[in-house]
């Protein structure tokens, strides 16, 4: 196992000094983020012309509900192998009730049933807490996802909610961590059919074209074109990881941001503005000839 992720790490690095930074977008989103009153970190690749824009790309950050990403790999791990199917049904008991948030999945009673298929899509889509801590346990829980994002090269994105020995860890960032790099990455690999299998990639990329939360970065891409995303958000940190399918210029983007000054939940909260900033600015730089404007 060593002697592969060893591998694995070097061939990273062979790939990674192959991309070219793209200088003139690096000084255009380095001047973007330099008033922003917190930490953040961007990671963008250019898919089309493989150049890539990295600031703070490898520190690591509280995922918030990104940290679903992760437990989207463990369950679709268990399903490739068998171990769960994606449309058996499940009963929902007392004991999976969770009471923050405003969850559809806490509203079960206790002793109906629903598809696995229909609790992923609560995860992603809606992104429901309660529906997500079930996925961890039928995953095998926090430190099997951990091994397995382990084994997939993954060497900071850690599930920390719920799993023995990640106690400090989630004192510092919450349920889940990663850094900008890494989810970014993470998203390539699903959209180049090669995180698990290639069927199980593209099962997983269609899940993640289906986002109810579109008011941030999605906000700023004309809704006609094909996008996967996975955005988290706590007082002190939002973040957001999405795959744009442009026809002129497919990208690759995450903004991650922490020890945020604004913790508002309004519209205006600067992480959140800052985040549609950098959505609209790669937009219209990929796509220079797109005459697509917000309207507001």
């Amino acid at each position: 196992m060593r002697y592969f992720l060893f591998s694995l790490a070097l061939l990273t690095c062979i790939f990674a000094s192959a991309q070219k930074n793209d200088r003139d977008l690096q000084q255009q989103v380095e001047t973007l983020l330099k008033s922003f009153n917190g930490n953040v970190g961007v990671y963008v690749h250019d898919l089309k012309h493989d150049k890539f824009v990295a600031i703070n790309a490898d520190t690591v950050f509280p995922t918030a509900s990104i940290v679903k990403l992760s437990i989207l790999t463990g369950i679709m791990d268990k399903i490739q192998s068998g171990q769960l199917s994606y449309h058996q049904r499940l009963t929902y008991t007392d004991s999976l009730y969770y009471a923050e948030g405003d969850d559809i999945m806490s509203l079960a009673k206790p002793g109906s049933t629903i598809e696995l298929s229909k609790v992923i899509m609560l995860m992603l889509t809606i992104s429901d807490n309660c529906a997500s801590l079930w996925l961890q346990g039928l995953s095998g829980g926090g430190t099997r996802i951990n091994q397995i994002m382990d084994s997939l090269g993954f060497a900071v994105t850690r599930v920390n909610s719920r799993t023995p020995s990640r106690e400090a860890a989630r004192s510092q960032y919450g349920w889940g961590q990663t850094s900008p790099r890494e989810m970014a990455t993470w998203m390539e690999r699903v959209v180049n059919g090669n995180l698990l299998s290639k069927q199980t990639s593209e099962k997983m990329l269609r899940l993640l074209g289906r986002q109810y939360w579109d008011e941030e970065a999605l906000s700023q891409i004309p809704p006609g074109v094909f996008v996967a995303d996975k955005n988290g958000a706590v007082d002190a940190s939002r973040d957001e990881v999405v795959y744009v399918n442009s026809k002129e210029n497919p990208y690759i983007f995450s903004i991650f941001t922490k020890n945020n000054k604004d913790i508002s939940w309004e519209t205006n909260n600067e992480a959140w503005v800052l985040t549609r900033k950098l959505s609209a600015l790669l937009w219209h730089y990929y796509n220079k000839k797109s005459d697509w404007v917000l309207g507001e």
